[in-house]
């Protein structure tokens, strides 16, 4: 197994993925499956990345981070749903829409979520448009 750092060129968000291969990486590239879990683009590229060396047997501190990734895991799969239930997804259009409620005064029953650019979230910080970015991650426990 290898671990790569991988960067999203469209929107700059950078995450690891694991694969059983570096041919492997490099065949789903090909295929086009590799794509970012934030704004789906397929503009994929790995970064430099430091290898991790364990200089002791005693994995209890590899345990401790695994069991905090994991209850870091739990909270946001429930902000997920929370927001999947309460909030409208307005998919890639989230800045027009942000604009729209914000200038247009538009009364809306719900929030809305949706994929947002680095770029469009300075601009409508910018613009005093307050949004929130919540990470998104596949709930892969059926």
């Amino acid at each position: 197994m290898i671990k790569y750092r991988l960067i999203c060129k469209h929107c700059e968000i950078s995450f690891d993925s694991w694969f059983s291969s570096s041919k492997e990486y490099e065949r789903l590239k090909k295929k086009k499956f590799l794509n970012c879990h934030i704004c789906n683009s397929l503009n994929i590229e790995k970064t430099l990345m430091s290898p991790s060396i364990f200089m002791s047997k005693d994995n209890s501190k590899m345990d401790k981070k695994i069991q905090k990734y994991k209850e870091t895991e739990k909270i946001i799969l429930k902000y997920q749903e929370f927001i999947r239930k309460n909030f409208d997804y307005v998919g890639a259009n989230f800045a027009y829409e942000a604009r729209s409620i914000h200038y247009n005064n538009k009364k809306t029953s719900k929030g809305i979520y949706g994929l947002i650019t680095k770029k469009d979230l300075k601009e409508l910080k910018e613009e005093g448009i307050k949004t929130k970015v919540i990470p998104c991650i596949k709930n892969t426990k059926n």
